[in-house]
């Protein structure tokens, strides 16, 4: 019965082909930049050429499709068969960047990093099972937190998106830019507002595509991808470098895993909320051996960690479209893009205004999710109050403040920097503390 139960849910509905490449195009389209941005920060750093930081981004497109694909479909114990897509952890950028920084006297400071990258998730798969005991400590209240923190953490990524990366660059918040994310931010909200049926499901991609057309007479849209772009490449396992192994890298590595698989456990949680499937231990892990073995698959043919993005539950909660094989047929798209990077020089051309103006609808989905679980977490309690407002400062610290920590080691940087991870924490020692406050008022 349990399993007549899981095949008529709409995460498990099979859409017609049309609809299914359609809605998957717009997974891949919300995430691509996050995808990209990692490899191009470190080949940057490297020094690598034009072709090898085609093939290194080919890479991470190709193993983030897989990733995505594992993490949907599941195999055996593997995936949280939810519509996650999962890709490059990007809290990994630092810890990789001074990994390189360390071995820039060796002749390629990629292998140490895919042997990092490659115990670190082999360990994240062994440790799956008991990492995903944490879910019963994620009572409303703390479940209703995080996913709030969730969405507020990611605005500065939409707004960077619209004003750019570097604040000294001479183009930085410029008008024009500026006009160009509102303008989007106000088309994909009227597509979602007008639209009816199918359209008004894609109506984030009908908003990327009218932006990207308006982009391009103002000169936003950047085609000189295609000048080093081949039409296809097939990665290799070993390509970019064949694995060697160093102490320090490789426990820098696994303190961004442990991270990354505590945010896979809020987002795994966040998303089954929105989905009306709520994620149990066996879920997150299932979801949490996935992260494990798609960076591991990841280090093998030339990307780096793999775990789950919280960018897509904002697409999930604003479209409800709820099919994993959706999300699976994204991962195909990702997985193509890798093959042809011609094809994914065409996904390029969404510029970043465009794609941050849609993000700020997308990421304050998800904090409205979070907002709809605190509304049941009895907020009336003094108790409960000061759990939401103790986590959300902490979390939120990083994101208003990110120097915050500078002064402290790198070692608790790594999880101080990321929002989610802190405000996590918080929630969840605070919900311990004033549990023992309720104890006598329930008997």
């Amino acid at each position: 019965m349990a399993t007549t139960d899981s095949t008529t849910h709409p995460c498990d509905e099979v859409l017609p082909p049309t609809r299914m490449i359609a809605f998957g195009i717009q997974h891949v389209a919300a995430m691509y930049a996050g995808v990209v941005a990692p490899p191009l920060i470190v080949g940057e750093a490297i020094g690598l050429p034009p072709l090898q930081m085609t093939l290194l981004i080919g890479a991470s497109l190709f193993t983030a499709g897989l990733a995505t694909a594992l993490q949907a479909l599941g195999v055996w114990k593997i995936g949280a068969r939810m519509p996650f897509v999962n890709g490059v952890t990007f809290g990994s950028v630092a810890p990789i960047l001074a990994i390189v920084a360390q071995q820039s006297g060796s002749q390629n400071p990629l292998s140490v990093v895919y042997g990092s990258v490659l115990i670190a998730g082999v360990l994240a798969f062994v440790a799956a099972p008991y990492f995903s005991r944490l879910v019963r400590f994620f009572p409303p209240v703390v479940n209703g937190t995080v996913i709030t923190l969730i969405g507020l953490s990611l605005m500065p990524v939409a707004i960077k998106w619209i004003a750019g990366q570097d604040s000294d660059a001479p183009d930085y918040a410029a008008p024009q830019k500026i006009l160009l994310g509102a303008a989007t931010f106000v088309l994909v909200l009227l597509f979602n507002r007008f639209l009816t049926g199918f359209l008004n499901r894609i109506a984030l991609l009908i908003g990327l595509l009218v932006g990207s057309l308006i982009a391009w007479p103002m000169g936003l849209v950047d085609t000189s991808t295609f000048a080093s772009a081949p039409l296809f490449n097939l990665p290799v396992p070993f390509e970019l470098g064949t694995p060697t192994f160093s102490l320090t890298a490789t426990l820098s590595i696994c303190i961004v895993m442990l991270v990354a698989m505590m945010e896979s456990t809020a987002d795994m949680i966040a998303l089954g909320e929105i989905v009306d499937r709520p994620a149990d231990e066996k879920t997150i892990a299932a979801g949490l051996r996935a992260d494990g073995a798609g960076s591991a698959i990841s280090a093998i043919f030339g990307g780096f960690t793999c775990s789950a993005f919280a960018q897509n539950i904002g697409l999930v909660a604003l479209t409800g479209v709820r099919s994993r094989f959706v999300v699976a047929t994204g991962g195909g798209v990702l997985v193509l893009l890798g093959l042809f990077p011609v094809a994914g020089a065409v996904v390029s051309l969404v510029p970043q205004p465009v794609l941050g103006g849609a993000a700020l609808v997308l990421f304050g989905s998800v904090a409205t999710s979070g907002i709809r679980t605190l509304s049941k977490a009895g907020l009336g309690d003094p108790h409960n109050a000061l759990i939401v407002a103790g986590a959300l400062g902490i979390g939120l610290i990083p994101v208003v403040a990110p120097s915050f920590y500078d002064h402290f080691p790198e070692a608790m940087r790594t999880v101080l920097d990321s929002g989610i991870s802190t405000g996590c924490i918080a929630a969840l020692l605070l919900n311990l503390l004033f549990s023992k406050r309720r104890e006598p008022h329930m008997s």
